[in-house]
């Protein structure tokens, strides 16, 4: 689909704007590779050959007992037990090129947990034997998932209810200006400190109880554009040809009101990974054991004696948010009018 030339100019400016559009660029190459992370950073191979025939236990799990063992539990792969069998067999594995997931827990450390970088662990483990590297990948994937579901949801909430408010004005807007100073005053953390009390947290949960919250980030900035275009000449045309409130809004107004809107969402983003690292940081996030930046800040905090822990989080997080930020950067500038 063709593009309109407005459309065009800001893409052009967008890639004027080099910091943002390279930045774009790395950052769709990490998170692409992210979503790739079992096949990255993996306990079990990509690919086991054995006696003629391919299995992909990266895909499926196997019970020991399809590759001669004598338990149907699943084959631990790692174990001098199975690779035998399979070596009985001229068979062989194809290990990913981090053999550890974000949980497994490397035994054969030289030194206690935890343990400097090595040639078994790029970036070292944490206090209890789990390769930081595999943990920054699959934590790097649930902060931006969780981010960009959040963002969405909060912009879809926070559009409509703008939307509301600025178009029909008197009472509405009335009404949802208390609404909003009353709900913006209540206390997050500590209703999130409450809640983790006598429930579990957990990706869904966490999204849900943010989601209450986050959305209000948009009110503002969408009410004001339908303010000042409700008066505007082709929407008073429209509603003298009998065109619905509905297709108004959504047809006419909203697409001027989107140009700020997207100009926020990069920014919306970065808050929403800072806020999830906060809670992890605190113990209010995920659950235990989940891969999370946060929680590798907090060891990084507790274990001084092992700063690479604290400097891969704090390099990560760094470069995560630098590059959301320099995309926000290039976005307001291609969709700012007076360019």
């Amino acid at each position: 689909m063709a593009l309109s030339p407005m459309n065009q100019r800001r893409l052009e400016l967008f890639k004027a704007h080099k910091r943002g559009w390279w930045s774009l660029w790395i950052f769709l190459a990490l998170f692409t590779l992210s979503l790739g992370a079992e096949l990255i950073a993996n306990d079990k191979p990509l690919a086991v050959r054995y006696d003629g025939q391919w299995y992909f236990p990266v895909f499926k799990r196997y019970p020991e007992t399809v590759f001669g063992g004598e338990f149907p539990l699943q084959a631990n792969y790692k174990s001098p037990y199975i690779r035998n069998l399979i070596e009985e067999k001229d068979g062989l594995m194809v290990w990913p090129p981090i053999p550890y997931s974000y949980s497994s827990i490397n035994y054969d450390l030289e030194v206690p947990a935890p343990a400097p970088p090595s040639a078994a662990n790029w970036l070292g483990t944490d206090d209890q034997g789990r390769d930081v590297l595999s943990r920054v990948i699959y934590g790097f994937r649930i902060s931006v998932l969780f981010a960009l579901i959040l963002t969405v949801l909060s912009s879809i909430i926070g559009v409509f209810a703008g939307a509301l408010q600025g178009f029909y004005g008197g009472w509405v807007d009335l009404v949802g200006q208390r609404f909003l100073e009353v709900w913006s005053g209540l206390p997050v953390l500590y209703l999130l400190i409450i809640l983790a009390s006598f429930v579990q947290p957990n990706f869904w949960w966490l999204l849900g109880i943010m989601l209450l919250f986050s959305w209000m980030s948009l009110v503002d900035v969408v009410r004001a554009e339908f303010l000042r275009g409700r008066n505007l000449e082709y929407v008073r045309a429209a509603r003298a040809l009998g065109m619905e409130n509905g297709a108004i809004m959504f047809r006419h107004i909203l697409p001027n009101a989107m140009v700020s809107t997207m100009t926020f969402m990069p920014f919306i983003l970065t808050g929403a990974i800072g806020t999830l690292t906060a809670l992890d940081f605190l113990g209010f996030g995920l659950p235990p054991g989940a891969p999370s930046l946060g929680e590798l800040v907090a060891q990084g905090k507790s274990n001084l004696q092992a700063p690479w822990l604290g400097i891969s989080a704090f390099a990560v997080l760094a470069i995560m948010l630098s590059l959301l930020v320099f995309i926000g950067e290039a976005a307001r500038d291609a969709f700012d009018p007076r360019k």
